[in-house]
């Protein structure tokens, strides 16, 4: 008899997220529906608009992928209008995005996912001298000494005895699928409350280039931080806010540390932790069929053959083959709304490219509480996307697949080098584990390029270039009457893109796909699942349904980021509401 199981929300991710799943008499996963719980209007916002103020308000998507949102949202306006980025601009965004990948993948890891994997409690069985010996068989992380994990277990004893486990609370601890060792758990733990202060020192590199994190800022034509060739310029004139030499050191010193954490304590625990999972690199993976935007411009000329991240789509885990993709084409990509809470006025079974899409809705789904979601009917914010009407996944298992297919040299040797550690094949990396281990992969990959890019940039200082903004079409006046484009990054979750027409000099229609509608999104017309549901349908048997730690495991995999932090404001920018709690 089936039963359905209910998780809402999902929790250690950004937005808001509801999963059901249907399962047999033996607990088994039989179908899965994901159901984004929160409405997202940025779209309808930035309407009559100027479009080079867009990234303001398209950066608050999302409190947390705040940089890529801003990058989408500039290089749709640039595609519009014809801009051609300056190199140094180019640079000094692969530093930004690369930042971004870093440090969200380390956190994701850490922060969100270990958890599902560590059992929090059992750390505090471990035998410090067991737990150092552990630590210096993987990897010569400095922080390896008895007294350090000693430390560590006696700082978390205390908050479990007095009842304050804080974010370690309410977790399914003693759950028959933790499977690592009380000191790996210890071990792991450390590395936890270590990633906390290791990630300060990372958003540094947003801050030294766009003023602030979150929210870092940006410019249509390049970037806003001009460079100084005068190393002492520290106070006073614009010379003072501008990017000099002392600023590129420091970048320097943080690519350092980075690589340093990356190297020494995020790939070794990966691969440590995956030893005692390998149950998992069978399960979890579903469609089957991924997809890449690109990303990471190696020159100035915007050539995607030179891109460090190719574009390209694989079918039926077929990574002999990379299909060509065009994101302007309408019949390539397309948005469905029948088991979504939004309207389309060409009807709920019409897909519409996103220059034709639509946001509007009249929500007749299910007044909260509610027992179960009508899944014959709407059931998600969420819309459902496609490529030639096929649902695909986006994010590092993607990437991963895409780079080793086009046999980039790095992700070849790395992902040898894991495979035979683990002793699995290339299949594995098709699943849930998999999904998680490409992440850590491509945070090596790309925290290793980031060197090298400004070592590019050093040198066009130092011969005397330092443009970085584009200036040539920044009068409205010149646009032509009509133009629309597309912005589009290989954000840390998966493929992000942003559309934009533009009509008399202003907004006429907006359109964000993001990573996790293409992951999260509910079924099409066609009763085709989207990447989550396929992977929970992929091989799950639930050994207790109140305590759902393999759903929480596979859908973390993808590092969910449903749309959040949307501020409704007035044509004026002023507050419409304001909450006051008492």
């Amino acid at each position: 008899m089936s039963k359905r199981v209910v998780v809402d929300p999902i929790t250690r991710i950004e937005g808001h997220l509801r999963i059901e799943a249907d399962t047999n008499e033996k607990g088994a996963i039989t179908s899965a529906f994901s159901s984004g719980t929160m409405v997202r209007g940025i779209e309808l916002i930035l309407k009559g608009r100027d479009p080079r103020d867009a990234w303001g308000f398209a950066q608050r998507i999302c409190g947390v992928c705040t940089l890529v949102h801003g990058i989408a949202s500039v290089r749709a306006v640039e595609n519009a209008l014809g801009y051609k980025i300056p190199p140094n601009a180019q640079l000094i965004r692969n530093l930004m995005i690369g930042a971004q990948y870093v440090h969200d993948h380390v956190m994701h890891f850490y922060h969100l996912h270990a958890l599902d994997w560590v059992d929090v409690v059992s750390a505090l069985s471990a035998d410090p001298k067991a737990t150092s010996a552990l630590q210096q068989s993987i990897s010569g992380h400095a922080k390896s000494s008895p007294g350090y994990f000693k430390d560590v277990q006696t700082k978390v004893k205390k908050f479990v005895e007095a009842g304050q486990l804080g974010i370690f609370a309410q977790g399914f601890w003693g759950h028959k699928e933790y499977k690592l060792p009380p000191e790996a758990n210890l071990m792991a733990l450390a590395h936890y409350l270590e990633a906390l202060e290791w990630q300060r020192n990372v958003v540094q590199i947003h801050t030294i280039f766009g003023g602030k994190n979150p929210h870092p800022n940006f410019i249509v034509g390049g970037v806003p931080s001009p460079i100084s060739t005068d190393p002492t310029a520290t106070t006073g004139g614009s010379a003072a806010t501008a990017v000099n030499i002392v600023n590129l050191q420091e970048v320097r010193n943080i690519i350092k540390r980075m690589r340093k954490f990356v190297d020494d304590v995020y790939v070794p625990d990966t691969l440590a932790i995956a030893s005692f999972y390998k149950d998992w690199f069978k399960r979890g993976e579903g469609l089957g069929n991924f997809m890449c935007y690109g990303d990471f411009p190696m020159d100035g000329t915007g050539d995607p053959a030179k891109w460090m991240i190719p574009s390209g789509v694989i079918l039926n885990r077929d990574i002999s083959k990379i299909h060509p993709l065009d994101i302007n084409d309408p019949e390539q990509i397309q948005e469905f709304v029948s088991h979504s809470w939004y309207n389309c006025s060409k009807g709920k079974k019409t897909g519409l490219h996103p220059y034709d899409g639509e946001t509007t809705f009249n929500y007749d789904g299910p007044k909260p509480p509610f027992d179960q979601l009508d899944v014959d009917k709407g059931y998600s914010w969420l819309k459902a996307p496609r490529w030639r009407g096929k649902p695909m996944e986006v994010g590092p298992l993607a990437r991963v697949l895409m780079l080793y297919g086009k046999g980039h040299e790095p992700t070849v040797e790395l992902a040898g080098y894991a495979l035979k550690k683990l002793d699995v094949p290339i299949t594995a990396l098709f699943s849930t584990l998999g999904r998680t281990a490409a992440r850590t992969l491509e945070t090596k990959i790309i925290g290793d390029q980031m060197d090298g890019w400004l070592d590019t940039l050093l040198a066009n200082i130092k011969a005397g270039t330092v443009q970085v903004h584009d200036d040539s079409k920044w009068d409205p006046s010149t646009w032509p009457s009509v133009a629309k484009g597309v912005g589009f990054t290989e954000a840390p979750r998966g493929a992000l893109a942003h559309w934009v027409v533009i009509k008399d000099g202003l907004i006429d229609n907006y359109q964000a796909v993001v990573p996790s509608t293409w992951n999260a999104g509910p079924r099409d017309h066609n009763n085709l699942p989207g990447a989550y549901e396929a992977a929970l349908e992929d091989h799950h048997t639930l050994h207790n349904p109140k305590q759902p730690l393999e759903i929480q495991r596979t859908i973390h995999s993808f590092d969910p980021c449903i749309a959040c932090a949307v501020h409704v404001n007035d044509p004026n920018g002023k507050e419409l509401v304001k909450i006051k709690v008492q």
